[in-house]
């Protein structure tokens, strides 16, 4: 049986609203006071105030799209291996990414990420 409050859920449905570009939905995953962090400890964003103002900036690229190559569930970590297409500066890319979610009570904590190398085509 599915657990829509299950870690693995919220970190579903965080991702498919940020695919959707539908940024309501994306903060309603995240705890009132969730924080977004550069792994390991670089504070990016605190709250959905901050954090809607990057992802508003981030959803006008008009190739933005994260698909999940892997994820890796334990308690209440989600680990998911990423890659995302991205309009760079320098033209249309994609990055690999490692992003880990801590969940409490059906919703997203505190989310660190960790880029790898940026593909540009």
């Amino acid at each position: 049986m599915f657990d829509h409050d299950s870690p693995a859920a919220a970190v579903q449905r965080q991702l498919d609203a940020y695919n959707a570009r539908d940024i309501d939905a994306l903060l309603a995953t995240y705890a009132p006071d969730a924080r977004q962090y550069e792994h390991p400890a670089t504070l990016l964003a605190t709250g959905h105030e901050e954090m809607r103002a990057r992802f508003a900036l981030r959803f006008q690229e008009p190739d933005l799209h994260a698909r999940l190559l892997q994820r890796v569930v334990m308690g209440n970590l989600v680990i998911d291996h990423e890659l995302v297409t991205r309009n760079f500066p320098e033209g249309k890319g994609a990055v690999e990414l490692v992003a880990i979610y801590e969940v409490v009570d059906g919703r997203i904590r505190s989310q660190s990420v960790r880029l790898g190398s940026k593909l540009v085509d």
